[in-house]
């Protein structure tokens, strides 16, 4: 691949998340370092790079999260499932932090069997 196509594949999101069970719904744990589901219409590869700013609830920071994409929901997903893709997060500082932060805020839901955007 190019330079000019690497530099497609990279794109910045922003997701801004206002409860406990929207952001328990979106993180993926299973992940080594972690991710989180982000709902988007655009297409994405495996390994794509995307940098993520995360806003959780009332918090008006927003945490930086560098990833690469590890999963890909289609629009015409089985179940109903919302189209987006899954960002694993990096080996980065800012993204072990994020991961912290999310898991201190989802707290007891880690665990649960409710129903996630992936498995």
């Amino acid at each position: 691949m190019s330079d000019a196509q690497m530099q497609n594949r990279r794109s910045v999101l922003s997701l801004a998340v206002n409860s406990k069970s929207v952001l328990y719904a979106a993180f993926m744990p299973f992940l080594k370092g972690g991710g989180i589901f982000l709902p988007t219409n655009r297409s994405y590869r495996l390994g794509d790079e995307v940098f993520l700013l995360l806003q959780l609830m009332d918090d008006p920071a927003k945490l930086p999260i560098q990833g690469t994409v590890a999963w890909v929901t289609p629009a015409d997903a089985q179940g109903g499932k919302q189209q987006g893709i899954g960002l694993r997060f990096g080996d980065d500082e800012s993204s072990r932090s994020a991961r912290a932060k999310i898991e201190q805020v989802i707290g007891s839901y880690l665990g649960s069997s409710r129903q996630t955007h992936t498995l």
